[in-house]
């Protein structure tokens, strides 16, 4: 065959594409309306799991499990249009890790709100102005985000889903050469993160700590002499060059982002739960409410401590494990870890996470 008539092919395959996306599209308008009748949630973190799962279990290649979850995301973000706008609020601002991260979960036909604070985030959607938030939880590197942790203690909201996130930190500028670069903005994080890095190739250079990496770049946009380490998104939205990718130290560096709503998801064949609770104050009460996830076979991949801010000395821990809190097992561990604590609040149950 030659060049013209593989590409005759590859019209004739993108046209079967096209009326099989629109068949597809007119069975999500049915959807719809059955899910308007029994008020179901429009966003299923169950059955997009399910569809991932399809999709990967049926793919014989050549393209890569990656590259159709991609392009599953956006058919699917499309389908949610279909039947209502969603709002995400994302903790802010633009091309930051957390917008990032939004748009890989919910794709680009989603209506997105950067908010100031994570405190902002939560009360998007408790006031119904989003419809789901998205939060950073824990990284690997720097641990927990201990105000993501403080919400949960006063919030209604669930965690309905949760995704990683690989993140690498660029060295971005307007001037082409290293060597030019006198400063370097960024925020304190960022830097603790690339520490190693900017120490060995420029040790000279002044840090300026900002608020965030999109302010960084949006900063050295306007200057001469200087960088920021920012995303490849933040690069392309304000002209910047990319002088060195992935200088960040680990080449692990992963952060857990949390999608908060009103709404529960259903059981899948593999869920999370995440609680928060107190203990009684005696000696070896942490040890005993624990006894119970060991008794029945439950794994805990998670526990964080932080102050209740109430009463000095006094903590609540912060849980995850592995289960949805509607399986057997998991709820008589939890009913029993109830009994032998001062407090108890299941903040959600949801299917496990992948990387995006």
């Amino acid at each position: 065959m030659n060049l013209k008539n593989l590409r005759k092919s590859v019209d004739s395959i993108d046209s079967v594409i096209l009326k099989l996306l629109n068949k597809r599209a007119k069975v999500i308008l049915d959807i719809a309306k059955v899910k308007g009748k029994v008020r179901g949630s429009i966003y299923v973190p169950d059955r997009e799991k399910e569809v991932y799962r399809n999709v990967a279990t049926k793919n014989s290649g050549p393209m890569s499990d990656g590259a159709l979850r991609a392009i599953y995301r956006e058919i699917m973000s499309g389908a949610l249009e279909l039947e209502r706008p969603l709002r995400i609020a994302y903790f802010g601002p633009q091309f930051t890790n957390t917008h990032i991260a939004s748009m890989k979960k919910f794709g680009s036909s989603v209506r997105y709100t950067a908010c100031g604070t994570i405190r902002d985030v939560f009360s998007e959607v408790e006031k119904g102005r989003a419809d789901y938030g998205v939060v950073p939880i824990e990284n690997s590197i720097e641990g927990a985000v201990n105000y993501t942790l403080d919400m949960f203690m006063d919030s209604d909201l669930k965690i309905c889903s949760e995704v990683y996130m690989e993140i690498s930190h660029n060295l971005l500028s307007k001037d082409s050469s290293r060597a030019k670069i006198k400063s370097i903005y960024s925020n304190p994080q960022v830097f603790g993160q690339c520490r190693v890095w900017l120490e060995t190739n420029l040790p000279a250079a002044e840090l300026v700590e900002v608020s965030s990496t999109s302010k960084a770049a949006e900063i050295v946009s306007h200057q001469k002499g200087a960088a920021c380490i920012a995303s490849i998104l933040a690069a392309k939205h304000y002209g910047l060059k990319v002088l060195e990718d992935s200088i960040q130290d680990s080449s692990h560096n992963v952060t857990r982002f949390l999608i908060i709503g009103k709404t529960e998801a259903r059981v899948t064949k593999e869920d999370k739960t995440s609680v928060m609770f107190s203990v009684k104050d005696r000696s070896g009460a942490l040890h005993d409410v624990l006894v119970p996830f060991k008794k029945y076979g439950i794994n805990m991949t998670k526990i964080e401590s932080r102050p209740s801010k109430i009463k000095a000395w006094e903590y609540y821990f912060f849980v995850d494990i592995e289960g949805h809190h509607k399986n057997a097992r998991v709820a008589k561990a939890l009913s029993e870890l109830k009994k032998g604590s001062a407090y108890l609040k299941v903040l959600g149950s949801y299917p496990t996470g992948g990387r995006i």
